[in-house]
């Protein structure tokens, strides 16, 4: 099956899960391996080239969609799931920032036509993982560019087709004051710096590198980074994230309420135990749904307006939807290991939890909440935070 109008992306996400991420997860997140069978499936069906235009040869379909696929394969393997929302993330970029460019289009063809797996590299030793400075710089001569960068994580950087890099815009230039290079796999070369053994998002293989690349300078974004962040990395990041871990909770709590439901067989006319805390997870559930679908919403509404989007009252809704999901899906896991007790704390059983609850902790971490939090606090010394009900 591929997408084409007889299908829908997250039916196909779905059939991806339970076929094949569902079937390699434990052994993905065991042997800290990258998930290539379930990748394999998403680029037969076509799901890379999920949200690039339809004249470029892709599906041309709504952010939300690449949300709903996010979630669907992350309830059978959080790894694809973020590596699915890391490449989407890159995408969006490339479709809201690259279409007035010759070369960008083009390569959006590709991404469509050969299924390309986008990485990124904005991650930079030195800079304390603050994305928004660059220690590396582009070097231009002529019509050719050159970049080296100790990128202290790329995730599946060994596996993708193109990674998508920000650096200094010339060496003279602030920290602050970056461009976003693409690049595709035969214009760099990678040399690993650092391992990925972690507790969970294991088959991320989110390693370390020293990047070294080069090629037309055409391939420079023409927009600012500082732009880019603001205007399609920012949101999408964080929605596409949430969606991720939202699905992981999910299937956590799809675990524990088959757990009560068989209690509840084994002593018919007897509550289970855990029927109460399941009530209550579910609720947290409903709560974090309804955060992540408003994200979208919000977000969907942004795209009309670039002042919008670069506003400082966008920019602390989408830290907001961050920071409380990624709060929140611990603490909706950890009601789902009490609910179904010792069969949940094992590994390899039909209501193991271990897995979800260690891929889960990730979502604090990136980026650190503490950052999120320190740069929204900044923002509303000046912004009047909105206490409306409806727009």
């Amino acid at each position: 099956m591929s997408l084409t109008k007889q299908s829908n992306a997250a039916d196909l996400a779905r059939a991806i899960g339970i076929d094949v991420a569902a079937k390699h997860a434990d052994s993905v997140d065991r042997e800290s391996r990258f998930p290539a069978e379930a990748v394999a499936a998403i680029k037969k069906d076509r799901l890379l080239s999920l949200l690039i235009p339809k004249d470029l040869g892709g599906a041309g379909a709504p952010f939300a969609e690449a949300a709903e696929v996010c979630c669907a394969l992350a309830q059978s393997c959080a790894s694809t799931g973020m590596i699915y929302a890391m490449h989407q993330i890159k995408t969006s970029s490339l479709v809201s920032h690259g279409q007035q460019s010759p070369w960008h289009r083009e390569f959006m063809q590709r991404i469509a036509a050969e299924q390309l797996l986008l990485a990124s590299a904005t991650t930079e030793a030195g800079i304390g993982g603050d994305l928004r400075n660059s220690i590396c710089a582009v070097q231009t001569t002529g019509d050719q560019f050159t970049l080296e960068k100790m990128a202290t994580v790329i995730s599946y950087g060994k596996y993708a087709d193109a990674i998508l890099v920000t650096a200094r815009k010339n060496a003279d230039a602030p920290h602050s004051d970056q461009v976003m290079v693409a690049v595709t796999k035969d214009q760099y070369k990678l040399e690993q710096i650092g391992d990925w053994d972690t507790l969970g998002m294991r088959g991320t293989c989110s390693e370390g590198f020293k990047l070294i690349c080069a090629g037309p300078a055409e391939q420079i974004f023409p927009k600012p980074f500082a732009e880019i962040a603001a205007q399609s990395m920012l949101a999408s990041s964080h929605l596409l994230w949430t969606s991720v871990w939202y699905g992981i909770a999910a299937d956590a709590i799809s675990r524990a309420q088959a757990f009560v439901r068989a209690e509840a067989r084994k002593r018919p006319g007897s509550p289970p135990p855990g029927a109460l805390r399941l009530a209550e997870a579910i609720s947290l559930l409903q709560a974090v749904r309804s955060n992540v679908i408003a994200g979208l919403e919000h977000f969907a509404l942004a795209q009309q307006s670039e002042d919008e989007l670069m506003s400082m009252g966008f920019a602390v809704a989408m830290n907001n939807v961050k920071v409380n999901v990624s709060q929140a899906v611990v603490q909706i896991i950890n009601h789902a290991l009490l609910i179904c007790g010792i069969h949940g704390y094992k590994n390899n059983t039909p209501f193991s939890v271990g897995r979800h609850l260690r891929d889960a902790h990730s979502a604090a971490l990136m980026i650190s909440n503490d950052r999120i939090l320190g740069n929204s606090s900044n923002l509303l010394l000046i912004h009047k935070h909105d206490i409306s009900l409806l727009r």
